[in-house]
């Protein structure tokens, strides 16, 4: 075997390994509901608990009846687009046509890579929160890029929670102009689509992205390496009334899927 190709081999090897074989991408917070426009949806956060920053976060739902009985399934991305470690990124996953008086349960499938260290220099400030004349829940601020290169395509992203501390609905704002100079600013204004979910809010979370960077960690955390290997990962959980299915993940080869199980 090529010497190259072998060191490589054993590096991919000893990264995988110490991973912590306990953590893993779970979801939290999530809940469903009927929209506004009647949309039925299903909202939550992924938390990333692997060490690494993940992206390619797709999360696939399924929907059953009390018989248990598949009525639907649909999918989507976090809407963050790389959830760095000990972080969340939020979804917000619709099914138009489904006739929601039969859903009894849902389960909950994620599937994402690791990927590399973004630089952490976006920061916002200025926040305010209020309810305009037509009663729609209005966040605005100015987010800052602190870093020494621009950012590009800028996207501020605001989760709601209710009294219970789930997701209530999310929304997201592409700031004017989409790109940040270094130590440049702009404003965002964010509304939020569901007049009736955003009036239960009783907190709020904002993150900021671009292409290279992304929000300032609330303290100080160590740089990270850059990823020579890519892990694909999956994981099940499955969401009943009021019940939570726990399981544990391993990491496997990309090609292959990583489950949790009951």
């Amino acid at each position: 075997m090529n010497k190259s190709y072998l060191i490589s081999f054993i590096f991919a090897l000893l990264f995988v390994s110490v991973l912590d074989v306990s953590a893993q991408a779970s979801v939290l917070n999530d809940q469903k509901y009927i929209g506004d426009d009647g949309v039925f949806h299903i909202v939550g956060e992924i938390q990333n608990d692997l060490g690494v920053p993940l992206n390619q976060v797709v999360v696939i739902a399924t929907l059953y009846s009390e018989e248990n009985q598949i009525l639907d399934t649909a999918k989507t991305t976090s809407i963050l687009e790389t959830i760095m470690p000990d972080n969340r990124g939020p979804f917000d996953l619709l099914f138009v046509n489904q006739n929601v008086q039969f859903v009894e349960s849902y389960t909950i499938e994620l599937e994402y890579e690791l990927t590399d260290f973004k630089a952490q220099v976006l920061e916002v400030m200025s926040l305010d929160s209020r309810q305009d004349p037509l009663d729609n829940f209005i966040i605005s601020g100015i987010v800052m890029n602190h870093g020494d290169i621009t950012s590009n395509i800028v996207v501020v992203i605001a989760t709601l929670y209710d009294k219970e501390g789930n997701v209530a609905t999310v929304g997201k704002a592409y700031p004017e102009p989409g790109y940040l100079g270094s130590g440049e600013k702009t404003p965002f204004v964010i509304s939020f689509a569901d007049k009736a979910q955003a009036n239960k809010a009783v907190n709020y979370n904002l993150s900021v992205e671009s292409e290279e960077h992304t929000t300032v960690p609330e303290f100080p955390i160590g740089s990270g390496i850059l990823l020579a290997v890519s892990v694909s990962a999956y994981v099940l959980i499955t969401r009943m009334p009021d019940t939570l299915a726990p399981g544990l993940a391993r990491v496997m080869n990309p090609r292959l899927a990583l489950h949790t199980q009951e």
